[in-house]
């Protein structure tokens, strides 16, 4: 039996360990952009060159199954087809291509490997007094504004956002600010109307205020791939692949979705999310190739973690539809529970088992 990842972040890892781990006769071909499954998690410790990011697919990935290096042009007809002009056939897919950024001019992202690297080697280049802009003031602008201040103590970095840690309760929201003021971070409480080039690189404003930059961030996440749109499987209008109760594709249930791709309601961008989903696809797929019923996902939330540099963190307690509580705490044992979860989710995507 042909069974086919497409992408190899979080979900798409632990999927393809897991299907390779419980289905004894799937043949399993994971087909990724690159050689290296990528902790997008700590791409801001990449970026501030304080952690590597990066891991060969082959330390990742169970023996036996297959690491193809590509980009998928179309997944259809049980068929996959690759740009370049290769195609693999498959009896079940699984797509798990997660999200993208879509930058404006100017701009370095942040959320991607290729910007992460981009981000690391101009940081490398930048003498004390220079100015980073980090455009995004939710959980990414933050880890990453708060990582390159930690790191590199002589440059001036400023962190722009309409509510920078909007969404966490008031308490936490005065502790993430303040974590931030420690470390010498500047907040703007502004959108970016554009970042201009010249004789020197500007920031301006909504509100009209212009300042000078000289390496500018984007720190957020917009969309996700049109690989499901542009294969003809329903998506909705955020370009996610629509699914049933059971983690399917609506259009073809032999195509799963999982991770940020993927329509399932309630569910945010992330990897807390990602994780739960592939195995539960994973699970459900086993089922059915055992004549069982799948069964409906469902997933309680708990939590949000903040970085603040490496010796500070915010743990924000959460209902579990995701709205926040009043109950947070900070400091060192927020940090040690962060990176917990952080190595924990790494673990889970090696090893295709739950760590949580």
């Amino acid at each position: 039996m042909q069974v086919v990842v497409v992408g190899s972040g979080y979900s798409g890892t632990l999927v393809a360990n897991r299907v390779a781990r419980k289905v004894k006769d799937a043949e399993v071909t994971v087909i990724n952009p690159r050689p290296d499954f990528v902790e997008r998690v700590r791409l801001h410790q990449q970026i501030a060159g304080t952690y590597s990011a990066a891991t060969p697919l082959a330390e990742v990935l169970r023996e036996g199954i297959t690491a193809r290096v590509g980009t998928v042009d179309k997944i259809g007809d049980s068929t996959i087809a690759l740009a370049d002009g290769e195609r693999i056939d498959f009896d079940y897919a699984f797509l798990a291509v997660g999200s993208t950024v879509s930058p404006i001019p100017g701009t370095v992202p942040v959320g991607t490997w290729e910007g992460a690297q981009q981000a690391r080697a101009a940081l490398g280049r930048l003498t004390s007094g220079d100015h980073v802009t980090v455009i995004g003031g939710g959980p990414t602008g933050i880890e990453t504004a708060a990582e390159i201040a930690e790191a590199r103590p002589d440059l001036r970095v400023r962190l722009i956002g309409s509510s920078v840690g909007g969404g966490l309760s008031d308490g936490a929201y005065r502790r993430v600010r303040a974590g931030l003021e420690r470390l010498t971070v500047e907040i703007i409480d502004d959108e970016v109307a554009e970042v201009g080039s010249g004789a020197a690189d500007v920031v301006r404003l909504r509100s009209g205020r212009e300042m000078a930059t000289d390496l500018t961030l984007w720190a957020i996440v917009s969309g996700v791939p049109d690989l499901a749109a542009r294969s003809g499987l329903e998506v909705d209008a955020r370009g996610r692949a629509v699914v049933d109760e059971f983690l399917r594709s609506v259009s073809d249930q032999r195509i799963f979705a999982v991770g940020d791709c993927a329509a399932v309601p309630g569910a945010r961008f992330a990897c807390y999310t990602a994780l739960p989903q592939a195995i539960h696809a994973a699970d459900n797929f086993a089922r059915l190739l055992a004549g069982r019923k799948p069964k409906p996902h469902s997933f309680p939330y708990f939590s949000r973690g903040l970085s603040l540099g490496r010796k500070d963190a915010i743990a924000q307690f959460t209902h579990t539809d995701d709205t926040v509580r009043r109950t947070y705490f900070a400091g060192r044992t927020a940090v040690a529970l962060k990176e917990m979860a952080t190595h924990s989710a790494f673990s889970s995507a090696r090893a295709g088992v739950s760590s949580f």
